[in-house]
């Protein structure tokens, strides 16, 4: 009889052959849950509508935590992905992306199996309310010339998309926090010290909401007249490298999620980083994602050089 390792190696195969369009069937009776379904069909659909396809996949997998109540076993693991994706005119690139699971064992059997969900759903922390005219008095705050270093937000946001730079704070939610990061490390200064509900700061062991909280850094970018210095434009099309995409995936007005443009593909569409799911070369609409709903809106904003 295989052991409950084995079982989970085969289903996490299981899933990756579903990924390419591989028949291989899986020999055990525990099937995949519903959300792990409807997760794999979303993802094919989106390559297919972009005429994409992911022709290799791979996982490396690494056990986090294992605890033991009564005969029951809970076994938390990592999976990092890596997907081929060929496009039109034979263009390829390597997406990939951090998924924490769970798996319950009884009986050295998997019970269950299924993601701990990542996908940012709410504000990240609590906020007051946040609203352009907090920004009409930012014209006080002594003006700083910058030039905005594209490559280097760049090159910082791919080398930190599935890590954490000790000099910042890391948070359970850190989608807002690293694009931050990565925008102030392509030379845009901070501003507005000490007031947490205005400018755009960090300082060790404080920081203004709109460092952290999707919602508030999505309306610093609309209102700002110091720090980060943007422009909406109508398409993503329209963005470069270093830009950046904000979701409010229930569309309901509290801004969810930030990512950052790191390449654009064949299609000139963007593909973005981002963390708390960690993910690299992730194409820009998630309609993967298990967040998506009908009624997402999205913000496109292209940083300016304040000169």
């Amino acid at each position: 009889m295989a052991s409950w390792l084995e079982e989970l190696e085969q289903l996490v195969n299981h899933r990756l052959n579903m990924l390419i369009g591989n028949k291989v069937g899986y020999r055990n009776a525990l099937q995949l849950n519903e959300d792990d379904q409807l997760l794999i069909e979303k993802t094919i659909n989106q390559f297919r509508k972009r005429k994409s396809q992911i022709v290799k996949a791979t996982t490396n997998a690494q056990i986090i935590s294992e605890k033991n109540i009564d005969d029951v076993r809970y076994i938390d693991y990592v999976l990092h992905h890596q997907y081929l994706v060929k496009q039109p005119k034979d263009k390829f690139y390597i997406e990939e992306n951090i998924e924490q699971r769970q798996a319950i064992i009884k009986n050295n059997q998997i019970m269950m199996d299924s993601t701990i969900k990542k996908e940012p759903t709410a504000i990240e922390e609590t906020e007051g309310p946040i609203r352009l005219e907090e920004y009409k008095h930012s014209e006080d705050i002594p003006r700083q010339s910058y030039y905005y270093d594209r490559r280097a937000a760049v090159q910082y946001a791919e080398r930190w998309w599935n890590s954490y730079n000790p000099k910042y704070k890391q948070f359970k939610d850190d989608c807002t926090n690293f694009i931050s990061q990565c925008v102030h490390e392509g030379g845009i200064p901070m501003v507005g010290f000490g007031n947490r509900n205005k400018g755009w700061w960090f300082s060790g062991h404080s920081w203004s909401y709109s460092w952290t909280v999707a919602n508030s850094f999505r309306w610093h970018l609309s209102g700002a007249k110091q720090g980060i210095i943007a422009q909406e434009v109508p398409s993503p099309s329209h963005l470069n490298i270093g830009d950046l995409i904000c979701y409010d995936f229930e569309g309901d007005g509290r801004w969810n999620h930030n990512t950052i443009v790191v390449a654009k593909d064949v299609n000139n569409e963007p593909l973005v980083n981002a963390h708390t799911y960690n993910s690299r070369m992730r194409y820009w609409a998630y309609e993967d994602s298990s967040a998506y709903t009908p009624n997402i809106k999205y913000k496109f904003f292209h940083i300016l050089d304040r000169k």
